[in-house]
């Protein structure tokens, strides 16, 4: 489900990587606009030209450069950029959760810092799903459009759990271990190769290539990382409140939502269980309901693809992205 894949979300990026999406990946080895947004620096990178400028926002504990084998590409089309929240990749970190408000908030000052101008289009990967719905709710004269890639949903962590008898919690409850755990050992020291870095990091190097992987890597070992990690995490449902707090229709702004086609929780190899398929029809269900609130809403089922979809098929979350802008006023 969306919340406990979104903390893993680096693992799930070393499938099909090839030496130009390496390649590609090195732009996001640097910082690029550091704004200051109030005391504090954000970092922004943006790339092509356009009428219409494309955001995207990664899952929980992600910083921007997850989008770097979509942000590219579309930046072909148009301009494009990706930002780091607070405490991730090359922001400063904050003395506030990277909760939804927060970061719709962060967002538009940086935005506004960075001369990045409207109308915009919108893409959120998980809790950044989460994030740019806050977004186009709070300042729906800038947003022309959403893409929503396996997108959070106030109602999904109770709605998921009664569909599992109990599994998803279980699943968030390990996952809020491992944080600690992490960020226990950060701050300790981890040590490159180490068993700690391997149940925390990973291999960046492999995901990403040799210079946005040492990046990434010396990043993701830092105490100040997994704080912001665990931060965010624990702020999750405060997350859910907000978004519900604001939640009403779209009226008619394009909106394309993606729905990964392969269960991150079917055992390989096996027939698929009730369990697992009661589990994935309530997400296929959550995400059609999110669909259904613009009469210009559709959803996508994503073949071959789990919960992090721009790792796993960047190609389909560009193409939603520029059949979009292509109904953008």
């Amino acid at each position: 489900m969306t919340k406990a894949l979104s903390g893993l979300a680096l693992l799930a990026l070393t499938a099909g990587m090839t030496s130009s999406a390496f390649a590609a990946g090195s732009a996001f080895a640097v910082p690029h606009q550091l704004i200051d947004v109030g005391g504090r620096k954000m970092n922004i990178y943006c790339s092509g030209q356009g009428a219409t400028t494309v955001i995207f926002d990664s899952p929980s504990g992600d910083a921007g450069w997850g989008w770097h084998r979509v942000q590219p590409e579309v930046a072909k089309h148009t301009r494009a950029c990706v930002f780091d929240r607070a405490g991730l990749g090359f922001s400063d970190p904050a003395k506030r959760p990277n909760t939804s408000e927060n970061v719709a908030e962060d967002l538009h000052k940086l935005l506004a810092g960075a001369g990045v101008k409207p109308p915009y289009v919108l893409v959120g990967n998980s809790l950044g799903g989460a994030n740019v719905q806050v977004y186009a709710y709070r300042y729906p004269e800038e947003v022309k459009g959403l893409v929503l890639v396996e997108p959070e949903h106030e109602d999904e962590t109770s709605r998921l759990d009664k569909a599992s008898k109990g599994m998803i919690k279980k699943v968030y409850a390990m996952v809020a271990e491992q944080n600690k755990y992490c960020l226990a050992a950060a701050t300790q020291g981890i040590k490159p190769g180490s068993e700690e870095q391997m149940n925390c990091v990973g291999d960046p190097l492999q995901v990403f290539g040799p210079a946005l992987g040492a990046v990434a890597l010396k990043t993701m070992i830092t105490p100040a990382y997994w704080r912001a990690n665990v931060d965010e995490w624990n702020a999750i449902n405060v997350s859910d409140e907000q978004l519900r707090k604001r939640r009403r229709p779209f009226g008619d702004l394009p909106l394309v939502v993606l729905t990964r086609g392969v269960s991150p929780y079917a055992q390989p190899g096996k027939p698929q269980s009730a369990l697992n398929k009661a589990t994935e029809d309530e997400n296929f269900a959550i995400q059609k309901e999110i669909a259904a609130l613009s009469t210009r809403g559709k959803q996508r089922v994503v073949p071959g693809a789990q919960h992090v979809i721009q790792a796993d098929k960047p190609e389909a979350v560009v193409q939603a992205v520029l059949e979009v802008l292509k109904q953008v006023k």
